[in-house]
């Protein structure tokens, strides 16, 4: 008689798994969604100037091992997003080339911005000895 009426006197816990799985499948797609918009772009904002044959510049992972050269409309330079100057370009790409294997760079320009910046920039590329360069474009 004693035993019987402990059992129904006390009720035991449980845990309720379902609502836990929405959770954790809630925090899972919002931490992917946030991941996958902080690799997108590398470089500053730039009005990328329209190409008939732009191709996709690969895979994100090819991408996030190249460095990002941009070029504004008013002549600045980035690496990456960090301005600096063409005289500094040279020291950092042997810098880059030194610590990747296979080295790649991808020039961002501004439609506007003149076309001898672009030049020069690419020039400190060329005399790095870096062969993998592409130009990033907009679609027509």
């Amino acid at each position: 008689m004693h035993g019987s009426s402990s059992r129904s006197g006390r009720k035991r816990a449980r845990i309720e798994i379902i609502p836990l799985i929405d959770i954790i499948f809630f925090l899972l797609a919002t931490f992917i969604m946030v991941s996958l918009s902080m690799t997108k772009n590398q470089g500053v904002q730039v009005a990328l100037p329209t190409a008939g044959s732009a191709a996709s510049l690969g895979d994100q992972q090819e991408l996030e091992k190249a460095v990002t050269l941009s070029v504004n409309e008013k002549g600045e330079v980035f690496f990456n997003k960090d301005k600096i100057t063409i005289a500094q370009l040279s020291m950092k790409l042997q810098a880059f080339k030194a610590g990747v294997k296979d080295p790649k760079v991808v020039i961002n320009s501004d439609g506007g911005a003149d076309f001898k910046y672009v030049v020069a920039v690419l020039d400190q590329v060329k005399k790095t000895g870096i062969a993998k360069v592409g130009i990033n474009t907009e679609k027509k």
